[in-house]
């Protein structure tokens, strides 16, 4: 089968894709694995390190082909505030529950959840749905990682064959990821027990048990 073992990012390679990857965020995050195009050209991607594909990046193909990285709209919270400041606290706010957020300039977004837009609106912020690509801020502690659905899959080679429509993936084994509503965060290697904020309004608890010498 066929390779991809670089990512170009958006604005550094030129000429015509052969297909397009059409990937939410969570799915945009991997190291090796089988995968299928909307035109269906198959391949085997296979990075040295898990590392974040963004909107408008190219995977190139051992035989030189490009294939377009682009990014399934999702259902979003777009945050805006008086002025900067309250922009700030709100920030802190998001920060102290590891939910991944895009930074706009004077604006933020979020993945949706009714229970976080009814605490931003307590806080004075306005609040918008959007339908848009989400491009989260890089986590500190590897590069593009946050503290959402981000998992490396490993060495697993099961085709994942991805379009316009939401998709939830219900495995049950430890390890494999799950889509929900809400957006908790995984063992970020920092070595601290994230668990949530009882503000958030019902348990989430991470699921990782820190132990600390």
């Amino acid at each position: 089968m066929i390779t991809a073992t670089r990512i170009l990012s958006a604005g550094t390679w030129s000429g015509t894709p052969a297909d397009t990857l059409a990937l939410e965020r969570d799915d945009r995050h991997r190291r090796r694995l089988v995968m299928r195009c909307v035109g269906k050209t198959v391949f085997l991607l296979d990075l040295k390190e898990a590392a974040v594909m963004k909107d408008g990046d190219a995977l190139e193909l051992e035989d030189g082909r490009l294939i377009l990285v682009q990014a399934v709209p999702e259902r979003l919270l777009e945050i805006a505030a008086a002025d900067p400041v309250d922009l700030v606290r709100v920030a802190w706010h998001l920060g102290n529950r590891h939910l991944p957020a895009q930074f706009l300039g004077d604006r933020l977004r979020i993945r949706y959840d009714h229970v976080i837009e009814d605490m931003l609106k307590g806080l004075g912020a306005a609040v918008t749905p959007v339908l848009a690509a989400f491009d989260p801020e890089g986590g500190a502690y590897g590069h593009g990682e946050t503290h959402g659905h981000d998992h490396d899959h490993g060495e697993h080679e099961h085709t994942h064959e991805h379009g316009p429509e939401r998709h939830h993936h219900e495995h049950g084994e430890a390890g494999v990821h799950q889509h929900h509503e809400h957006v908790h965060g995984d063992d970020c290697g920092c070595g601290h027990d994230h668990s949530h904020d009882p503000a958030h309004g019902h348990d989430h608890s991470h699921g990782h048990s820190h132990k600390h010498e």
